[in-house]
């Protein structure tokens, strides 16, 4: 096969950091708060912005809450884990990398008594029949290491006893959350809106309020996880107060990155970028055998994370992904380090459909490389 002519404009494929939006200019970023304190009038005022704007666009329930907090998503989730879990049993879900560092979490760090761990391998998804929503539930909404996702809300109780706490970091502005279901969703900025690292977003129902106003841990808490002071929530942290010093560079980053989204139309525009992106891979699966979609039930297929196998070698697939990169069509599209061998080709809002179309058939060409390489040998 000749190797194609026309390249992605922009070879930035990866799970994250993500690709930045279309037309990024850093230069344009408002950067009056560079060389401030975060804890200026100006500095809690964008901050209070993220809170409030990040509300407003995603269309939360008023009595929701929201807060920048440390360290990217893993941070927010540690927080909501070690605040929250305790007074009930747990039921958490993995189906891939991200999931089974919850259970970890759960299970060998906290030592919860009462944990009910539902499991599956890459590519599918746990019974979700199975969980008991009189416990507390732990759960990604999407498996970015694995490109499955839940196919939806219908399966959470409305009537649940026990809190809800969803991993969301590669579905919030690319998927449609049930947020009325949901008590804690978490999020990092460098995901769908290809922003910055080291700061996460976490989403308080008034259930989840309630549960850190009435329980206290058994256990030391690290002042960065520390939502609560004697039984009070501390609501500064909902209106732009942080509990360390953010970057206030990343805060102007993704202020950016919400006004993109404003711009397009709200999330349901940056939901329909993303399923658009994600038939443009389909349609091209469905038409190669020597490719198939990790995520066997098409209900369940990511379309942020789209993780892909190929029918050659490991040695091979990963060949094929150095190829790539070589020529400048695609960075950082291997499969991730613990997952099945393979290719994962971001689909976010953030990623053009022209780049994604230009992709594939260096796709092909790759895996044309590699096999004849193979067969000459």
């Amino acid at each position: 096969m000749q190797q194609p002519l026309v390249k992605p404009k922009n070879p930035n494929f990866s799970s994250g950091p993500c690709a930045k939006r279309p037309g990024y200019d850093v230069s344009t970023l408002a950067l009056d708060t560079l060389g401030r304190s975060h804890r200026s009038a100006l500095g809690k005022e964008a901050l209070g912005r993220v809170c409030s704007e990040t509300a407003r666009i995603l269309g939360l329930p008023a009595d929701y809450r929201v807060a920048v907090v440390p360290a990217s998503d893993t941070g927010a989730v540690e927080m909501a884990l070690w605040s929250l879990l305790g007074p009930r049993g747990v039921d958490v879900l993995a189906w891939e990398t991200f999931g089974a560092t919850w259970v970890n979490d759960i299970v060998h760090q906290l030592k919860l008594p009462h944990v009910n761990v539902l499991e599956a391998p890459y590519g599918a998804l746990p019974d979700l029949a199975r969980v008991n929503f009189d416990n507390d539930v732990v759960f990604p909404w999407n498996g970015t290491t694995s490109g499955v996702k839940v196919p939806n809300g219908d399966w959470i109780a409305a009537d649940r006893a026990g809190l809800t706490i969803c991993d969301a970091t590669s579905a919030v502005f690319a998927m449609d959350l049930p947020w009325d279901k949901l008590d804690v969703v978490t999020f990092s900025w460098q995901k769908v809106l290809g922003g910055e690292g080291a700061h996460g977003m976490l989403i308080l129902s008034p259930r989840a309020v309630a549960r850190l106003q009435e329980y206290t841990p058994p256990w030391p808490m690290p002042k960065i996880f520390r939502m609560t002071s004697n039984g009070k929530l501390n609501e500064g942290l909902f209106k732009g107060d942080t509990i360390n010093t953010p970057s206030m560079l990343c805060v102007a980053d993704y202020l950016d990155a919400l006004a993109w989204v404003g711009r397009l139309g709200g999330v349901q525009a940056t939901m329909a970028r993303s399923e658009a992106n994600l038939k443009i891979v389909a349609d091209f699966v469905a038409a190669h055998d020597w490719i198939s979609f990790l995520a066997k039930d098409p209900a369940t297929r990511s379309n942020t994370s789209v993780c892909l196998t190929v029918d050659v070698t490991d040695a091979q697939v990963k060949a094929m992904a150095q190829l790539l990169e070589a020529q400048g069509v695609a960075f950082d599209i291997a499969a991730y380090k613990d997952a099945p061998a393979g290719i994962r080709v971001w689909c976010g809002a953030t990623v053009e459909a022209d780049d994604l179309r230009a992709l594939l058939p260096w796709l092909q060409w790759a895996h044309a490389q590699v096999t004849r390489h193979s067969v000459q040998q």
